[in-house]
């Protein structure tokens, strides 16, 4: 498959059904278009739903996932490529260098640190990739409040600031990816 996307999204499944369905959403869609997912690899959650649909429709799915992970049993069995790495460190490394565009769905602690670093990256000219965040239901609305927030203050340049390009559908993501890939 000549392009892939990486996603970053939550191990969980969120409070509202709207995550569940634009995650599935996003895997049909990407699959639909011939693009290939790269992931975290795990099973539950947005993840799980995100390959799930992705496989579904026939798309190409690589996971990429810890030791650590694995012997909790989170690992995805069904993937089209399960590479298991030693840290979280090699895996946010793998999942970045794997794909053509960063894209970020809802999630916690975790989607918030890859989504931080792979802005961080941008910044600091480590990588001139895409970065496109699915801001369903609202979700990302505070951390978008706390970058303006950022800018207004003079910690972050308008510039840094736009290097995130956010939609609030699957669809609107769809075709904004269109124009990266």
């Amino acid at each position: 498959m000549a392009s892939q996307v990486c996603v970053y999204c939550g191990s969980r499944p969120g409070g509202d059904p709207a995550y569940i369905a634009a995650a599935y959403a996003l895997g049909h869609g990407l699959a639909a278009r011939g693009i290939g997912l790269v992931y975290g690899g795990g099973k539950t959650g947005l993840m799980g739903e995100l390959a799930d649909a992705a496989l579904a429709a026939g798309g190409e799915v690589v996971g990429i996932i810890t030791n650590a992970l694995c012997e909790r049993e989170l690992a995805h069995e069904g993937l089209s490529e399960l590479v298991v790495v030693e840290d979280m460190a090699e895996r946010k490394a793998q999942l970045a260098s794997h794909a053509q565009v960063l894209i970020a769905l809802p999630g916690g602690f975790g989607t918030l640190e890859e989504l931080s670093e792979a802005l961080s990256w941008a910044q600091l000219d480590l990588h001139a990739k895409p970065l496109l965040l699915l801001n369903t239901s609202g979700y990302f609305d505070d951390l978008l409040t706390f970058f303006d927030h950022a800018v207004a203050t003079d910690f972050l340049r308008p510039e840094h600031r736009n290097l995130i390009e956010v939609c609030d559908q699957v669809e609107d993501l769809l075709t904004a990816l269109a124009f990266h890939i």
